[in-house]
């Protein structure tokens, strides 16, 4: 549908009942946020106050929290406006972007984590080498490529999408999805289709694939040495594996459920549509915060200093 400025607007059609529930769904959707952006903050600014912590690891956690804060921010903002307006909408450039930026979102979290099962192998597997293998330029180049690459890889993506001409107007959805986008065009879309295909299996296999490659030889190193060793490494392990499990899971269910759109309720289809800028921005401050004792160690002295502050007022 057009209106003025030949600007071309899409309707997010996802929302349910929201007529009886518009104050709840936003007072829901606003804590969410604001508890994401709280918790991730948190364990950033930790980490990068206290220069004890300036290591790859944390440097890595850190980067996956910012990448947390850059996803939800695309959903969370405009989800927020939608649900107290009387009719929910989008522009074709912003829904692309909004697209854009969710997509480089996920992508950017498994080449994260592949980067971190990185730093995970050598510092357990080759502990003599970490140190020439795991440098901080090292660290800035993985972090590079961490976001460089999936950015490249969407924006031909968007580029393909912008490209189409589109005979519905209609999401049936509460933010904008590619494939749900391409679905809308005219005519043949297969290129879209093909090149989708090939950016998920480019952007989702090889670092799954070296992620279990790497917990493959922690394993093995673990078994041969010491109950102690076994159970640093699994301090250390056990947040990045849980992590990367819960955002594998829930990155599954959002892909099937792009794909079977229609096939099931419409309000199963929006819960396992949003759970992925949910569950995992929840759940990721909180297992680093609460695993890795230095961070722990930290947030407990901020915490007990400001204690100490208000009391001795």
């Amino acid at each position: 549908m057009d209106y003025s400025a030949n600007v071309t607007y899409l309707f997010l059609e996802g929302h349910v009942e929201l007529e009886k529930f518009r104050v709840a769904y936003f007072l829901i959707a606003f804590m969410v946020y604001i508890l994401i952006i709280c918790c991730n903050s948190v364990v950033i600014s930790v980490i990068y106050t206290n220069k004890r912590l300036h290591e790859p690891m944390y440097i890595f956690i850190a980067a996956l929290l910012c990448n947390t804060l850059f996803g939800t921010t695309a959903l969370y903002p405009k989800l927020l406006s939608d649900l107290l307006s009387e009719r929910q909408y989008i522009s074709f450039e912003a829904c692309t972007f909004q697209a854009f930026f969710i997509y480089t979102y996920g992508m950017a979290e498994f080449t994260l984590l592949s980067a971190m099962a990185y730093d995970r192998y050598v510092s357990i597997c080759k502990p003599l080498q970490y140190a020439t293998l795991v440098k901080m330029s090292t660290v800035k180049k993985l972090l590079l490529c961490c976001w460089f690459l999936p950015s490249c890889e969407n924006g031909i993506s968007m580029i393909l999408t912008y490209r189409l001409h589109l005979c519905k107007f209609k999401l049936n959805r509460i933010y904008c999805n590619n494939y749900s986008i391409v679905k809308l065009g005219c005519g043949d879309i297969s290129v879209n289709n093909i090149y989708g295909l090939f950016v998920l299996t480019v952007a989702v296999f090889p670092p799954v694939i070296f992620i279990i490659y790497s917990y493959v030889r922690i394993l093995d190193v673990c078994l041969k040495n010491s109950k102690e060793f076994r159970r640093k490494a699994l301090q250390t392990c056990f947040p990045h594996l849980f992590i990367f499990i819960s955002f594998s899971i829930t990155s599954c269910f959002e892909v099937i459920n792009s794909r079977l759109e229609g096939d099931v309720s419409h309000i199963v289809s929006m819960i396992l549509s949003v759970e992925n800028l949910v569950i995992p921005p929840l759940l990721n401050p909180v297992i680093y915060g609460l695993k890795l004792q230095e961070i722990l160690n930290r947030i407990k002295r901020i915490i007990w200093k400001r204690k100490t502050h208000i009391f001795s007022k």
